[in-house]
C-alpha cells in the first residue's frame, strides 16, 4: 500500500509539474508534440490534435516535448524557438510555479482543517540555560537571533543549522514582548526511552501517549497509543518531567509502567532502551499545539508555510556547505516511499482523516522542494534552461545552440550519475 501510495503522490507533482509547462507552452501558441507521465516504454496512448498524451512504463519523471525546443524542428510561429525570449522564460519557470502553487493550495486545506503551529515553549528544565534566561511554558517564541519565527518548524530548522550557536530570542508573554539569550549547554549522556511519543511536555499535564515506535520495549509490553502513564514502579507520574526523572533513575532495570486505558488501570513490564546522546541542550522542549484561524488568516499562514519549505532548500545546501549535512540526508523515490510508510504507519491508529492530513503535509514539503530544485540554475534543469534564456535577454541574442546542448547534456549525465547515487543510499538506509 506505501509503495502505491508514495507513487500517487510522485505522479501528482509530476503531472502538475509538467501540466504548467503545457498549458503555458499552449497559451503562447507552441506545438505540443507529447505529454507524457513516466519514463521508458509508452502502456498508455491517446492523441487528440497535433498532441500525444502518454502514461510510460517507470513511474517517475515526465515530459512536456514542445516542437521546435532542440532545434530540430521546422514549423513556424508554432515552434518553441519562434517565440520571443520573454514566452519562453514563461513556459520554464511555469512547471516549477505550478508545483509551488498545488504546495499553497493544499497548505490552505491542510491549515483549514488543522491549523498552524505557533512555536509555543511546553516545558522548560530546572536549573537549564532556557530556565535561567527566564522562559516559561507558554511563552511564544517570535524571533531567534533577528530571524522571524512563524511556525514550530522556523525555530527547529534554525536551531538544526545552528547548533550550539548562542539563542537571541524574542518572545510573546500575555501579548507583552520580551526578548532574552540562551547559550546551548553540550550533553554528553545516556538516556533512557520506552518508545512512544507523547501528546504535550507541558508541566501539569497528563503524560498521555499518541504514538508507540514499532518493535520498542512499549510495543512489545503492549502499551497503545490513548493510553496514559500513571506510574512508573509505583511512583506517581504527574507530567513529562516526571516520567523524565522516572526513566533516567531507573535506567535499564526493568520496570512495572501502570497506565490508565479507557478508565481500566494496567501493568506493563519492560526494560528501556538505553541510548547515548552528544546535543546541545536549550532546556526547553516546545509543545505540541495546532491552532486553527479565520479565512484571511489561513492564507496568510498558507503563503508562509510555503515559503518555510521552499526556503528549507537553501538551509540544507547551507548547513551541506557547513558539513552540518551530509550525502547521507538526501532521499529519492525509494526514500519517499519509506517516508511515506512511516507517515501511515504512525498515525494510522489516529483514524483515516489524520493519515490522509499528515501525506498532505508531506506533499506539501515534496512539491515546494521540488519546485525550488527546478528552478536552481543547474543544467539540464529548468532552471539551467532559464538561466540561458536570462543569458539571451541580455546579449540580445541566444548562445549557440551546440554549446548550450552540451552544458545540458553534461548536466543530464551528471544528474544520473547523483540519481544513482541517492538511489543506492535509500537502499543502503533500509537495511
Amino acid at each position: 500500500m506505501k509503495i502505491v501510495i508514495a507513487l500517487l503522490i510522485i505522479g501528482l507533482l509530476i503531472f502538475v509539474h509538467e501540466f504548467g509547462h503545457f498549458v503555458v507552452a499552449k497559451t503562447c501558441g507552441v506545438l505540443v508534440k507529447e505529454f507524457s507521465i513516466g519514463m521508458g516504454p509508452r502502456i498508455l496512448k491517446y492523441k487528440r490534435k497535433d498532441t500525444l498524451y502518454s502514461i510510460k512504463l517507470l513511474p517517475f519523471g515526465g515530459a512536456c516535448l514542445m516542437a521546435g525546443m532542440d532545434g530540430d524542428d521546422d514549423i513556424g510561429d508554432r515552434s518553441y524557438l519562434s517565440k520571443s525570449v520573454w514566452k519562453r522564460m514563461a513556459i520554464i519557470v511555469a512547471g516549477p510555479l505550478f508545483n509551488l502553487i498545488l504546495a499553497f493550495l493544499f497548505s490552505v486545506i491542510f491549515i483549514s482543517k488543522v491549523g498552524y503551529d505557533p512555536c509555543i515553549i511546553g516545558r522548560v528544565s530546572d536549573n537549564s540555560p532556557a530556565a535561567e534566561a527566564g522562559l516559561m511554558p507558554g511563552d511564544q517564541i517570535i524571533k531567534v537571533n533577528n530571524k522571524k519565527v512563524t511556525f514550530y518548524e522556523d525555530f527547529y530548522l534554525y536551531e538544526y543549522a545552528h547548533e550550539g550557536e548562542t539563542l537571541n530570542i524574542t518572545y510573546l508573554r500575555d501579548n507583552e514582548k520580551y526578548t532574552t539569550s540562551i547559550v546551548p549547554v553540550y550533553v554528553d549522556k545516556n538516556v533512557y526511552q520506552m518508545g512512544v511519543s507523547i501528546e504535550s511536555s507541558k508541566t501539569s499535564v497528563p503524560v498521555k501517549i499518541v504514538d508507540v515506535t514499532k518493535d520498542s520495549p512499549a510495543q512489545n509490553a503492549g502499551i497503545e497509543a490513548g493510553d496514559i502513564v500513571e506510574a512508573i514502579n509505583s511512583e506517581k507520574v504527574n507530567d513529562y518531567n516526571d516520567l523524565l526523572s522516572l526513566m533516567e533513575k531507573y535506567g535499564e532495570e526493568e520496570i512495572t509502567v501502570t497506565v490508565n486505558r479507557n478508565g481500566t488501570l494496567k501493568d506493563f513490564k519492560l526494560v528501556a532502551t538505553k541510548i547515548h546522546q552528544q546535543y546541545y541542550n536549550k532546556g526547553f522542549d516546545l509543545a505540541n499545539v495546532w491552532v486553527k484561524v479565520n479565512p484571511i488568516k489561513t492564507i496568510g499562514y498558507s503563503f508562509k508555510y510555503t515559503g518555510y519549505w521552499a526556503k528549507s532548500v537553501f538551509t540544507g545546501f547551507k548547513m551541506l556547505i557547513n558539513k552540518k549535512a551530509s550525502f547521507n540526508d538526501f532521499s529519492g523515490p525509494v526514500g519517499i516511499v519509506n517516508l511515506v510508510g512511516t507517515v501511515v504507519e504512525e498515525t494510522k491508529s489516529d483514524g483515516l482523516l489524520t493519515v490522509i492530513m499528515n501525506l498532505l503535509n508531506f506533499c506539501i514539503m515534496i512539491s515546494a522542494n521540488l519546485a525550488v530544485m527546478n528552478i536552481l540554475p543547474i543544467p539540464a534543469l529548468d532552471g539551467g534552461k532559464f538561466l540561458f534564456l536570462v543569458i539571451e535577454a541580455v546579449r540580445g541574442k541566444p548562445v549557440p545552440r551546440e554549446k548550450e546542448g552540451m552544458v545540458h547534456l553534461i548536466g543530464v549525465i551528471l544528474l544520473f550519475i547523483f540519481t544513482l547515487a541517492v538511489l543506492f543510499n535509500d537502499i543502503r538506509k533500509l537495511f
